[in-house]
């Protein structure tokens, strides 16, 4: 199956052609979307030699309360702007005033296209934050790790889409990541139960360091029950990724944040590519059906006649 990338392509196509110094600067006012109905907006509106990258998205005050104004300075900070209207952050790239090498010219186009997993990311990192935090205090009282939890963590909420939200929820022994996800039809509840049941499959079978995943319909897990407006429906399914110790270790978070933030894309994303694949293979069984029926010759049904005698009658 099709990895999807965690950037955005255009972004990055558009400013890698921007700060190549062998070419001259041209004016750039140019929308570009990426999934979970993000938008970007990169634009020269003073002179050429100025770039302007802007980003709306729709959960960015919940990624506010989470840190995400502090994890973008952090990771921004020489860039970051007044932001313009009608998004949600923005940063100048000076094109008279880059990196002195061609490395380090990248490395920033890199950065910039990360822009939308970097805003994603602050939640996370949050949690990670408080589970190492909890896992300390847990530690330190020497709490079985099978015990029942005392303390009742915070439930991060970031409602990313118009129907689907991400739910996070640290503890002292894992981070729980759920995805609510809309179903539009019959056939992709289908699909979709097929997937996950793939992915728990594969966990037994050959993957067994892989976190835990779980699905529901329609009933929300134990975790965010308790979470006010939540919306529950026929349509609604729930997915959830149980993140251990061994997947929180520090060499391996900015890769588990990455991986599970396009979990949601590259789920539907492969649901729509088996649709298509089905398709094509009836279109194609249809039209092998035609060629046999194209190629066949009509049996002659009407019987030889003949008299009384077995003389053959002469239809003249």
């Amino acid at each position: 199956m099709l990895l999807l990338q965690y950037h955005n392509l255009l972004l990055k196509s558009l400013l890698t052609e921007a700060v190549d110094t062998t070419t001259p600067p041209i004016a750039i006012d140019q929308l570009v979307s990426d999934f979970d109905n993000v938008t970007f907006h990169i634009s020269t509106p003073e002179t050429k030699t100025k770039i302007l990258v802007s980003m709306y998205i729709k959960c960015y005050n919940d990624l506010l309360k989470y840190g995400a104004a502090e994890l973008l300075q952090r990771e921004y900070g020489p860039y970051v702007v007044d932001t313009e209207q009608g998004y949600n952050f923005s940063l100048l790239i000076d094109l008279e005033n880059l990196p002195a090498t061609v490395e380090e010219r990248e490395a920033l186009v890199d950065k910039i296209s990360l822009l939308k997993r970097n805003a994603l990311a602050a939640p996370f990192e949050r949690a990670f934050k408080q589970f190492d935090e909890l896992s300390t205090e847990a530690t330190q009282n020497n709490v079985d790790l099978y015990a029942p939890e005392a303390s009742q963590t915070e439930v991060m909420a970031i409602h990313y889409r118009a129907e689907e939200s991400i739910f996070i929820k640290p503890s002292y022994d894992r981070v729980t990541v759920i995805f609510s996800t809309v179903f539009k039809d019959e056939t992709d509840r289908v699909f979709g139960k097929i997937f996950l049941q793939e992915f728990v499959d594969a966990r037994r079978r050959a993957i067994q360091n892989a976190p835990q995943v779980l699905y529901s319909q329609k009933e929300p897990p134990l975790e965010i029950r308790n979470v006010p407006n939540l919306k529950i429906s026929d349509d609604i399914g729930y997915v959830t990724f149980v993140l251990f110790p061994r997947h929180l270790a520090a060499q391996r978070r900015e890769t588990c944040i990455s991986h599970i933030q396009i979990f949601r894309d590259y789920f539907h994303y492969h649901i729509k590519c088996s649709k298509a694949y089905m398709h094509s293979r009836m279109r194609y069984r249809v039209t092998e059906f035609l060629k046999v029926l194209n190629r066949a010759k009509p049996e002659n049904l009407e019987k030889e006649r003949k008299t009384a005698s077995g003389r053959r009658f002469d239809k003249r």
